[in-house]
Protein backbone atom coordinates (compact mmCIF):
# COMPACT_ATOMS: atom_id res chain seq x y z
CA UNK A 1 0.00 0.00 0.00
CA UNK A 2 1.41 3.32 -0.95
CA UNK A 3 -0.02 6.68 0.79
CA UNK A 4 -0.07 9.77 -1.66
CA UNK A 5 -1.01 13.13 0.61
CA UNK A 6 -0.59 16.37 -1.72
CA UNK A 7 0.20 20.12 -0.16
CA UNK A 8 0.95 23.56 -1.16
CA UNK A 9 -1.91 24.50 -3.08
CA UNK A 10 -3.46 28.52 -2.55
CA UNK A 11 -5.11 31.45 -4.07
CA UNK A 12 -2.57 33.31 -6.49
CA UNK A 13 -2.62 35.70 -9.00
CA UNK A 14 -2.03 35.30 -12.46
CA UNK A 15 1.70 35.48 -12.78
CA UNK A 16 2.50 33.84 -9.56
CA UNK A 17 3.97 31.06 -8.41
CA UNK A 18 3.12 27.83 -6.68
CA UNK A 19 5.44 25.06 -5.09
CA UNK A 20 3.26 21.47 -4.59
CA UNK A 21 4.68 18.52 -2.57
CA UNK A 22 3.79 15.23 -2.95
CA UNK A 23 4.44 13.24 0.12
CA UNK A 24 4.97 9.67 -0.43
CA UNK A 25 4.80 6.61 1.91
CA UNK A 26 4.18 3.03 2.51
CA UNK A 27 5.30 0.08 0.74
CA UNK A 28 7.27 2.08 -1.96
CA UNK A 29 9.08 0.02 -4.84
CA UNK A 30 12.25 0.18 -6.20
CA UNK A 31 11.68 2.12 -8.92
CA UNK A 32 8.96 4.13 -9.40
CA UNK A 33 7.42 7.15 -11.17
CA UNK A 34 5.24 9.69 -10.01
CA UNK A 35 3.22 11.77 -11.80
CA UNK A 36 1.37 15.20 -11.11
CA UNK A 37 -2.13 15.95 -12.26
CA UNK A 38 -4.99 18.07 -12.14
CA UNK A 39 -8.58 18.47 -12.84
CA UNK A 40 -10.44 21.83 -12.97
CA UNK A 41 -14.60 21.65 -12.63
CA UNK A 42 -16.20 19.74 -15.51
CA UNK A 43 -13.16 18.76 -17.16
CA UNK A 44 -11.53 15.46 -17.36
CA UNK A 45 -8.04 14.86 -14.75
CA UNK A 46 -5.23 14.98 -16.93
CA UNK A 47 -2.04 14.09 -16.26
CA UNK A 48 0.62 17.29 -17.08
CA UNK A 49 3.98 15.66 -15.24
CA UNK A 50 6.13 13.09 -14.21
CA UNK A 51 9.17 12.32 -12.58
CA UNK A 52 11.16 8.58 -12.74
CA UNK A 53 12.40 7.66 -9.38
CA UNK A 54 16.17 6.32 -10.31
CA UNK A 55 17.30 8.71 -13.22
CA UNK A 56 15.07 11.67 -12.45
CA UNK A 57 13.62 11.47 -16.26
CA UNK A 58 10.87 13.62 -16.45
CA UNK A 59 8.33 14.42 -18.86
CA UNK A 60 5.69 17.82 -19.56
CA UNK A 61 2.69 18.32 -21.30
CA UNK A 62 3.14 21.07 -23.99
CA UNK A 63 0.64 22.99 -22.07
CA UNK A 64 2.99 23.70 -18.86
CA UNK A 65 6.33 23.03 -20.39
CA UNK A 66 8.63 25.71 -19.41
CA UNK A 67 6.51 26.94 -16.53
CA UNK A 68 6.23 23.71 -14.59
CA UNK A 69 8.83 22.09 -12.93
CA UNK A 70 8.94 18.38 -11.39
CA UNK A 71 11.63 17.55 -8.86
CA UNK A 72 11.79 14.98 -6.13
CA UNK A 73 13.82 14.28 -3.02
CA UNK A 74 14.36 10.68 -2.56
CA UNK A 75 15.77 10.94 0.83
CA UNK A 76 12.62 12.77 1.79
CA UNK A 77 10.05 10.68 -0.57
CA UNK A 78 8.83 14.01 -1.38
CA UNK A 79 7.82 14.97 -5.43
CA UNK A 80 7.30 19.02 -6.22
CA UNK A 81 5.73 20.26 -8.34
CA UNK A 82 6.90 24.49 -9.30
CA UNK A 83 5.02 25.98 -10.85
CA UNK A 84 5.39 29.50 -12.23
CA UNK A 85 3.62 32.35 -14.68
CA UNK A 86 0.33 30.91 -13.20
CA UNK A 87 -2.29 31.30 -15.49
CA UNK A 88 -5.98 31.62 -15.21
CA UNK A 89 -6.57 28.20 -16.29
CA UNK A 90 -4.18 26.16 -14.23
CA UNK A 91 -6.73 26.36 -12.44
CA UNK A 92 -7.57 22.84 -10.71
CA UNK A 93 -7.19 20.62 -7.59
CA UNK A 94 -3.66 18.42 -8.38
CA UNK A 95 -3.09 15.63 -7.31
CA UNK A 96 0.02 13.25 -7.27
CA UNK A 97 -0.14 9.63 -8.30
CA UNK A 98 2.21 6.66 -9.06
CA UNK A 99 2.13 6.30 -12.62
CA UNK A 100 3.63 3.46 -15.39
CA UNK A 101 6.97 3.24 -16.26
CA UNK A 102 8.37 2.94 -19.87
CA UNK A 103 12.09 1.92 -20.87
CA UNK A 104 12.45 5.57 -21.67
CA UNK A 105 10.92 6.96 -18.60
CA UNK A 106 7.74 8.25 -16.84
CA UNK A 107 4.54 8.54 -18.72
CA UNK A 108 1.74 10.58 -17.31
CA UNK A 109 -1.03 7.14 -17.28
CA UNK A 110 -1.31 6.72 -13.36
CA UNK A 111 -1.60 2.87 -12.51
CA UNK A 112 -5.08 3.83 -11.02
CA UNK A 113 -3.65 2.18 -7.46
CA UNK A 114 -3.30 5.22 -5.67
CA UNK A 115 -4.20 8.60 -5.35
CA UNK A 116 -3.80 11.62 -2.88
CA UNK A 117 -6.86 13.98 -1.74
CA UNK A 118 -5.46 16.52 -3.80
CA UNK A 119 -4.52 20.09 -3.20
CA UNK A 120 -6.36 23.13 -4.71
CA UNK A 121 -4.88 25.69 -6.87
CA UNK A 122 -6.78 28.91 -7.29
CA UNK A 123 -5.32 31.83 -9.93
CA UNK A 124 -7.17 35.40 -10.17
CA UNK A 125 -6.86 37.54 -12.89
Amino acid sequence: QVRLVESGGGLVQTGGSLRLSCAVSGSIPDVYGIGWFRQAPGTEREGVACIESADETTLYIDSVRGRFTISRDNSKNMVYLQINSLKPEDSAIYYCSIVFLLAGGCTVVSTGDYWGQGTQVAVST
